[in-house]
């Protein structure tokens, strides 16, 4: 059975795809195997869904295989814009539904939900706008020559996506994927596989050949592994943690040195000057950490505050966090929802032990909200410093530490203090501050007096060990494209 029906707040009865999407089509995985997926709320399964293992990989790059040397390479520009267009409209019009499944299957708050339905819309709009769109040059060398050159699609690419942003991250993907002519094996979170595959079923309704796009639910260890490794794939994206990166790295060279972007981890620093607006900067430091449950590779975890203000914003800050609502997710005022899984609970919670014990002051939060599901109080730290754990390590949930700092050069030193360089951001009146600030940070994204404004059109990626390469913009395009040039002799006396 690769179908099952399940049961939303937001849609009632719907019908939920468990199979893995080969060939435009659910299919059982050749072992049988299915796993769990738990409803972070309730700790509940929710139903099951089947596992694809190194054989269904090897049956998903054949069937992409088949379409990138056979009908998809013979599909226009133009066309692959309308199919992508098509697909945006589709999820635009199921946008409850996909939302709704998110909130059940990831916790986000139904509202955030939405927001990310949207995103996703507008991203492969975005893209579906630039297939016909990406070029190449001719270069004029020598008068008996015509020199030009070409942008040709890389082949296979194996993509591989986190559970924190399940929909946005299959859109920001697969877009420049298929704009440019790829043929894409994705594979989701185990975590959070119910989202894709209902995205899944919208792939072939918007008229996309069979085997363009597959999407395979699975583990890292084994699925994931077989992606990175696959002699017949020419590219993979990953996003998720630097661990896990330097795994896939390792396996794209040791194989057949496949073409590699990686989007990573974060530790980013949000710097509140004396001049900042208060209960502005108080409302997005709170977004810039809470968001997502701060489950957010770009969250705002390390706040850095001036010295004349410093006093003044930890008390506005903590009564700020402690208004955020946590509970249900498809309760229309929540905010922040559970964390994504037991795992994931007990490393933040572990992390939150750790200040404790580094002699970290707990200003607010610190502790489990209620008694079901993996939800965790927003919890801010004051008194720390550089060197404790949760200063250093991405902790990826609803916690952040504040400290105190006098001058530019000195927080400047103190943002930089990390492995990482995804995000920063910077709350100031003055514009010279902003722009010096800003042009000074190793961060691959800044915001001054915001934070997690992202768009489809502004490229995203980080500096040091938050990854290589770019996600979204025009940027992106160059991830899923090899230029060829071409030479053409017009004719005349050989040389020699």
């Amino acid at each position: 059975m690769v179908f099952v029906e399940l049961k939303t707040p937001i849609t009632g009865t719907y019908k939920q795809p468990t199979g893995l999407f080969i060939n435009n089509e659910f299919v059982e995985g050749v072992e049988k195997k299915t796993f769990e997926v738990i409803n972070p709320s309730t700790e509940e399964v929710i139903t099951s869904v089947y596992e694809a293992t190194e054989k269904d990989v090897d049956i998903a790059v054949a069937a992409a295989r088949k379409a990138f040397d056979g009908e998809w390479r013979k599909t226009t520009p133009q066309q692959r814009g309308i199919y992508l267009l098509k697909l945006a409209e589709l999820i635009e019009k199921n946008t409850d539904l996909l939302a709704a499944v998110e909130a059940l299957d990831n916790g986000k708050s139904i509202t955030m939900a939405r927001g990310d339905v949207g995103a996703v819309v507008g991203c492969i709009r975005y893209y579906g706008g630039w297939a016909d769109k990406v070029e190449g040059k001719t270069i004029d060398i020598a008068p008996d020559m015509f020199h030009y050159t070409r942008q040709e699609p890389i082949g296979v690419c194996g993509q591989i996506i986190p559970w924190n942003f399940p929909l946005l991250m299959l859109a920001w993907k697969i877009g420049p994927a298929l704009a440019t002519g790829n043929t894409v094996v994705l594979k989701t979170a185990e975590q959070t596989p119910l989202s894709g595959l209902v995205f899944a079923q919208f792939v072939k309704e918007a008229g996309f050949p069979p085997g363009v796009l597959n999407i395979i639910s699975g583990f890292g260890k084994t699925a994931g592994a077989a992606i990175s490794s696959h002699m017949d794939i020419d590219k993979v994206a990953f996003t998720g943690s630097t661990v896990v990166g330097r795994t896939i790295m390792k396996a794209a060279a040791s194989s057949n040195l496949k073409k590699v972007t990686l989007e990573l981890g974060g530790k980013s620093p949000n710097i509140v000057f004396n001049d900042a607006d208060i209960e502005q900067t108080i409302s997005w430091v709170n977004f810039g950490i809470y968001f997502n449950h701060g489950q957010c590779c770009c969250a705002g975890s390390r706040i850095y505050v001036q010295d004349g203000i410093y006093d003044k914003f930890v008390e506005a800050f903590k009564k700020r966090a402690q208004a955020n609502k946590v509970g249900d997710p498809f309760h229309p005022e929540t905010f922040q929802g559970p964390q994504v899984s037991q795992l994931q609970y007990d490393r933040i919670m572990g992390y939150i032990k750790a200040g404790k014990e580094e002699g970290a002051t707990v200003e607010t939060g610190g502790e489990r909200h209620g008694d079901k599901g993996y939800f965790i109080q927003p919890t801010i730290f004051t008194n720390v410093t550089p060197k404790m754990k949760i200063m250093q390590e991405e902790i990826f949930g609803p916690v952040c530490a504040i400290a105190k700092f006098s001058t530019e050069e000195e927080v400047l030193d103190l943002a930089h203090d990390t492995i990482y360089g995804l995000a920063a951001a910077v709350h100031t009146k003055d514009l010279n501050t902003a722009i010096r600030v800003s042009n000074s940070l190793r961060a691959g994204t800044v915001w001054v007096n915001c934070y997690n404004l992202l768009s489809h059109a502004l490229p995203f990626g980080g500096y040091a060990q938050s990854g290589i390469g770019r996600e979204l913009g025009e940027e992106a395009l160059a991830n899923y494209t090899q230029n060829k040039s071409v030479a053409i002799r017009l004719g005349g006396p050989l040389f020699g």
